[in-house]
């Protein structure tokens, strides 16, 4: 039975005063859902409708947890899909804890991404391409936001996001350290490195200068038509496509 309470505290993790208060997130839909379960994210409790439950018996034989069964139309009102007619999970959240560097591996770093769907997107790209993990400053998006979270579509519980001061971070690395600049490097041209640092900026400002000072490698990816930029994801994607395939 899901009572008054268990209802109210799902609303309150919409709210990122209280998730951070919890140190608790929701992951909502049969795919967030499904991963977690299967990743060493740890979850407290699910709330799952009977269809879902069939589908997915080895995943709750294997949770320890508490598992509600409910309607769909009770489901689909407490998070903040639109629709949810599957499975919502109250997950714990991990501690943000530094990222190893390390020369033969790429890492995505983040100044001030605002946009929750970017940073969601980012994470998938991360994912795709094998990044070891994404530094982030500590302007940009929260990891833990329910359109974060939806957008990775299950790549949060693969890809570690670490929150830090961005200078202080850079300051003290000893791999190469690429930006993505308008003007630069070709990147069709530019002979990568097996590994380092790839630093995506802002959504309209671009790198910051704090940050640019450290970038040891201005890389951009040549225009022939005539938009005036990229979005964030998008030429991350482009970026690593070009880097990686050196390895």
């Amino acid at each position: 039975m899901l009572s008054k309470a268990r209802i109210k505290y799902i609303k309150s993790l919409q709210i990122k005063k209280y998730r951070k208060q919890e140190q608790r997130f929701l992951a909502e839909g049969e795919k967030c859902v499904a991963e977690v379960l299967k990743s060493d994210f740890v979850v407290d409790w699910l709330v799952v409708t009977e269809a879902f439950a069939e589908r997915h018996t080895t995943l709750l034989h294997q949770f320890k947890g508490e598992v509600m069964v409910v309607k769909p139309q009770q489901l689909s009102g407490l998070g903040e899909l639109k629709t949810n007619e599957s499975a919502l999970a109250v997950v714990r959240m991990k501690p943000n804890e530094p990222l190893q560097v390390k020369p033969d591996k790429w890492l995505l770093v983040l100044d001030d991404i605002r946009d929750p769907g970017n940073l969601g997107t980012l994470l998938r790209i991360a994912d795709w391409y094998g990044v070891g993990g994404i530094v982030a400053s500590n302007d940009t998006a929260e990891l833990y936001n329910g359109k974060v979270i939806q957008a990775t579509m299950g790549s949060f519980t693969r890809v570690r996001v670490w929150y830090t001061a961005l200078s202080e971070f850079l300051a003290g690395v000893k791999v190469p350290v690429l930006g993505a600049f308008l003007r630069g490097e070709d990147v069709h041209g530019f002979r990568s490195p097996t590994g380092g640092l790839l630093v995506i900026g802002n959504e309209s400002s671009g790198i910051s200068d704090d940050v640019a000072r450290y970038v040891t490698h201005r890389v951009t990816i040549p225009r022939y038509g005539g938009a005036e930029s990229l979005n964030a994801a998008v030429a991350a994607a482009v970026l690593l496509d070009n880097l990686v395939r050196w390895r």
